[in-house]
């Protein structure tokens, strides 16, 4: 049903990726943290361009949510339209392809995806 929904309207999946942030992260050594930085950024940068993933907002917690999130509420989010449910999995997948540090990003990084299409109402 919700492909043709989709079909019928023309619109994207509505997406919300919630990131944690995980206990290795914190136990990295300090001078290891900017590379971990540096690598979810090239990681998540131009999905638009890469994905056809239209971003439509992000959100960081990192000032009241102190500490490893492995479950909600998380540290971060980002609302984003999607094409459809594989690249849905393409952007989640991007923890296990990206390697910092000798390791996968994952190991610092987790990520769930809630799967929806716009609510009908507080649009404005």
């Amino acid at each position: 049903m919700a492909d043709d929904y989709r079909e019928k309207e023309g619109r994207a999946l509505r997406v919300l990726f919630c990131f944690g942030v995980t206990q290795s992260f914190f136990e990295a050594e300090p001078a290891g943290v900017p590379a971990i930085a540096t690598a979810i950024t090239e990681a998540f940068a131009d999905l638009g361009g890469r994905f056809g993933v239209r971003v439509l907002g992000t959100m960081d917690d990192d000032e009241l949510m102190v500490g490893a999130s492995v479950a909600w509420p998380w540290t971060a989010y980002v609302l984003a339209d999607v094409p459809d449910l594989e690249t849905v999995t393409k952007v989640a997948g991007l923890l296990r392809e990206t390697e910092v540090e000798g390791a996968r990003l994952w190991k610092y990084l987790r990520v769930e995806a809630r799967v929806g299409r716009p609510l009908f109402f507080a649009n404005e």
